[in-house]
């Protein structure tokens, strides 16, 4: 409405100086224009605006005074521009409404994206979920990483069979599940602890929790510089085993403070063993991460043939994990399915703080400090 307004006071403004101002200038131009009639000395407004017989005398259309003509322009020049403004002003607009609808779409997208990758990273491992939002294979390739050295572990809460009850008083059982989800989740909650950045959940089969160590490949050195097998001591290629002891402690300290704070009594039954896995990603829907291989085998009849409260690990393990200071009980040779007697020993604690290769000495709740 603005320039409408503005062309239109522009265009008066023209008609008045032709009208007035240029008046004489549009007289004398019609009367030059007009002087091969001999019979028409001065060409009048009252003669212009009526018929004129022709020079083979027939009548001419009416002529209209210059003045009048350019006015006329004028004003039909000032609407085609200001036509013309509004259909590029329309244009702008409306590429201006599709770029906000195209950017909030690429918003949605990024967003979209994002809750993607963060639901994968949920479901997988972090370095196995980096693999399938980074790769662009087919989806029907077989992920599979074989690791010669690994730590597995296995914790199970035996007691909690006879905790759960589908009775009225626990809403069909529901209570039961949530108080499982919530030592779970503090379980779960332990893993963002630096110290255990080596460690990963592999799942959970009803109470028992599954971790391992050493399954991250550019984190399992944890901390250490070298990053190859070959030049690394045996001190520094096994300190992703003793921090997954580290865990298996600290999930008992949780379980603790649980049972202090609900005034419950469970009980972790909990074992470990190390060795090489093959690990893998399996299914087309709902995909699972897992590991697989004789070392899982044994992991699993340690926590299977357990004591409640214990920690269970073969005499392999507890040679390796004694050098970082780890205090241990020899339970002695139980028959183990599948596998014979196995000599076994109960770990018990540490009895020094945990030190990182290029960092500062960290005390976790289960350790004693001797300042002896």
């Amino acid at each position: 409405m603005v320039k409408l307004t503005l062309m239109l006071l522009v265009a008066g403004a023209v008609a008045a100086i032709n009208l007035y101002a240029w008046r004489p200038v549009f007289d004398e131009y019609d009367h030059r224009r007009f002087r091969e009639h001999d019979s028409l000395p001065m060409v009048t407004l009252e003669k212009m605006q009526g018929f004129t017989p022709g020079l083979n005398g027939t009548d001419r259309l009416p002529l209209v005074p210059s003045k009048y003509s350019m006015t006329v322009m004028v004003f039909l020049m000032m609407l085609s521009f200001y036509y013309f403004s509004r259909h590029v002003e329309k244009l702008a607009r409306t590429l201006f409404l599709w770029k906000i609808e195209v950017h909030d779409q690429k918003e949605r997208v990024y967003e979209m994206r994002r809750w993607n990758e963060a639901l994968v990273t949920n479901m997988l491992p972090e370095h196995v979920a980096r693999h399938f939002l980074g790769s662009k294979k087919r989806d029907e390739e077989l992920y599979s990483q074989t690791y010669d050295e690994i730590g597995v572990m296995f914790a199970s809460l035996p007691n909690f069979a006879d905790f759960y009850t589908e009775e009225s008083i626990n809403n069909g059982g529901i209570e039961c599940l949530r108080f499982l989800n919530e030592i779970i989740s503090d379980f779960d909650s332990l893993l963002d602890n630096p110290k255990f950045r080596v460690i990963t959940k592999i799942k959970t089969i009803g109470s028992t929790y599954m971790a391992a160590s050493g399954v991250t490949p550019d984190v399992n050195t944890n901390g250490f510089a070298s990053s190859n097998k070959e030049d690394k001591s045996e001190r520094e290629r096994w300190q992703h085993l003793a921090d997954l002891a580290d865990f298996a402690l600290a999930m008992k300290d949780t379980l603790t403070n649980i049972n202090n704070q609900s005034f419950n009594n469970f009980m972790l039954r909990i074992g470990m063993n190390k060795g090489g896995v093959l690990a893998g990603v399996i299914g087309a829907r709902k995909p699972h991460y897992d590991i697989w291989g004789n070392t899982v085998n044994v992991a699993s009849r340690m926590e299977s043939t357990g004591v409640m409260g214990n920690i269970q690990v073969v005499e392999e393990t507890q040679v390796i994990l004694r050098e970082y200071g780890f205090r241990f009980v020899r339970r002695g040779p139980i028959f183990v399915k599948g596998k014979g007697e196995l000599l076994t020993f109960f770990l018990k604690g540490r009895d020094k703080p945990a030190t990182f290769p290029n960092g500062p000495s960290v005390t976790l709740p289960h350790q004693v400090v001797d300042n002896s």
